[in-house]
């Protein structure tokens, strides 16, 4: 797709990120709690997907210690099945890998989300285990998934399983959300 552009989000976009989780999402995050990400949380990194200066998708984690917490991601409807999904986390786990202590990353992601599961797993993420009744809305299960590096490289996988390999298969669907039951009441799958 072209004129599509990703870039690091920054606080003056909390306002069409929580437009776009409005229409992502029955429980979305607010306006407030997208500013507290961006502004306050240094531990939270957010990448936005633009296009014609639209914001039409967003991916965010946390980084904790050596481990990076997917919190969402997003991709307006009308956008979805282009792979925005994957370019967005592509260069968000790239992002966490480079600049922080990240060794590994871990999900949340509804049972029921088998387009964010198949997605996350052309990444290399395993499903570790379950939390039952884990989204308040539908109390719906969620899936725990985890992704480790060796060698903490961080680089393109060549072939060992040490790298991050990017996953970035354009026929992955794109479009989906992790739906990550938030701490404002927030997560719903797509």
């Amino acid at each position: 797709m072209t004129g599509i552009r990703i870039r690091p989000a920054k606080p003056g976009d909390a306002s069409r990120m929580a437009e776009l989780d409005k229409i992502c999402f029955s429980q979305p995050w607010s306006k407030l709690a997208f500013t507290s990400e961006l502004r306050e949380n240094s531990a939270a990194k957010y990448f936005v997907c633009v296009r014609a200066s639209r914001i039409i998708g967003y991916a965010g984690a946390w980084a904790v210690l050596d481990e990076g917490h997917i919190t969402n991601v997003a991709v307006h409807p009308d956008f979805r099945r282009q792979g925005l999904a994957a370019m967005l986390l592509t260069e968000l786990i790239a992002y966490m890998v480079k600049n922080t202590e990240t060794l590994k990353f871990t999900l949340e992601v509804r049972i029921s989300n088998s387009g964010a599961i198949e997605l996350y797993e052309k990444f290399g993420f395993e499903r570790c285990g379950l939390r039952k009744k884990y989204y308040s809305d539908t109390m719906e299960d969620a899936v725990i998934m985890w992704r480790s590096w060796r060698d903490g490289s961080g680089g393109n996988d060549d072939g060992d399983g040490g790298g991050w390999n990017g996953g970035d298969d354009r026929s992955d669907g794109g479009g989906w959300s992790d739906g990550a039951d938030r701490s404002d009441g927030g997560g719903e799958n797509i």
